[in-house]
């Protein structure tokens, strides 16, 4: 087993290193000058000389490349084009959203998903089944911006029953992590817990403070639900499939010749080998959710890395964008690795040489 761990983490280093690549060969085609973008049509050709200069954009592109992997192995993303800030902090700041919206959109679409392909494969050919799989071939099809927009509209506008956008109602804190437990920003654990205090949901609990944390999961619902319908969809379809699959085996039936109740042909029997499939579905789906954040967020006007990714294509800011790229890569590479060693858990047969 740690063999195998050793062999598929080295598989990451190029797999990460062609991500970088493309994406800082990519950025660098689209049209548009950084420097008229953020120095304005007005700049002179002296300003926009000396803004490159200090950019570094002047340099060979190899150059350049070479220069932000040297700084991705001493753990520095680079300096914003448009903040002149760490591309490290500005990502620090932002992701605690995503993450958040991702791991509240992840536990919908596999509890909801993995529940509605159970029941739809035990009532094979029945009313239930059918409605199960028209609702999730509806689902597979429905554009997560317009799906965002009608769940705003029916349930933000019309119902009121949540809020339209934000992240935090007015009037609603949360004191940071760092100022709850007076953490100095000299200790060594500052930058921890101050990451850590990004995750409002967290953050709340922890500091008991339930309104806040209300408050935050009202905020997350309509993004979570618009985010998961394609991956609740999608586990739904082939959790029924592999479970119909292996209820059809002849262990399956010789357990029922037995006697064994139907729950305890299924819990028993038929749901860890159908949950081989489903679980290679789920790593798929993380990095559906992981992208698909970006668009829910700027739908919803969520400060996370998705909306910032999105403001800093537009400015042209390529450290930025490179570095939310590669961690975004980072996470669903190693995503698909805890995928790949929970096969060992699920069925036991299964050896890593």
């Amino acid at each position: 087993m740690t063999r195998y761990i050793a062999q598929r983490v080295a598989m990451l280093i190029p797999v990460l290193l062609g991500i970088s690549v493309v994406t800082f060969s990519m950025l660098r085609l689209i049209p548009g000058d950084p420097c008229r973008i953020m120095l304005g049509e007005r700049a002179t050709v002296a300003m926009c000389a000396d803004f490159r200069n200090r950019m570094g954009l002047n340099d060979p592109i190899y150059v350049q490349y070479a220069r932000y992997l040297t700084g991705i192995l001493k753990g520095d993303l680079g300096t914003s084009i448009k903040t002149g800030q760490p591309v490290t902090a500005e990502l620090a700041e932002r992701l605690p959203l995503t993450f958040e919206l991702t791991i509240v959109a992840a536990v919908l679409a596999i509890t909801l998903g993995i529940a509605a392909g159970i029941i739809a494969a035990l009532r094979n050919r029945s009313v239930v089944d059918l409605t199960t799989m028209v609702l999730a071939n509806i689902g597979v099809s429905m554009p997560i911006f317009w799906l965002g927009l009608l769940l705003m509209f029916a349930f933000a506008f019309k119902l009121q029953i949540f809020p339209p956008s934000g992240r935090a109602s007015v009037g609603v804190t949360i004191v940071p992590l760092t100022d709850a437990w007076r953490i100095s920003p000299k200790s060594g654990l500052y930058g921890i817990v101050s990451f850590i205090s990004g995750f409002h949901l967290l953050a709340s609990l922890l500091t008991g403070n339930l309104r806040a944390f209300w408050d935050a999961l009202k905020h997350l619902v309509l993004p979570a639900v618009a985010l998961s319908t394609i991956p609740v969809a999608i586990i739904a379809r082939m959790t029924r499939s592999s479970l119909l699959e292996v209820l059809g085996e002849d262990y399956i039936r010789t357990a029922r010749a037995k006697g064994l109740l139907q729950q305890l042909v299924v819990s028993r029997h038929a749901m860890k080998n159908a949950l081989l499939p489903v679980v290679t579905t789920i790593g798929l789906e993380v990095g559906y959710l992981l992208g698909g954040a970006f668009l829910t967020e700027t739908v919803f006007s969520l400060p996370g890395v998705g909306r910032l990714v999105v403001d800093r294509i537009l400015a042209r800011d390529y450290p930025v964008v490179q570095g939310a790229v590669l961690v975004i890569a980072a996470i669903f590479v190693f995503v698909n690795l805890l995928v790949d060693l929970t096969y060992a858990w699920i069925d036991p047969r299964i050896h890593y040489e």
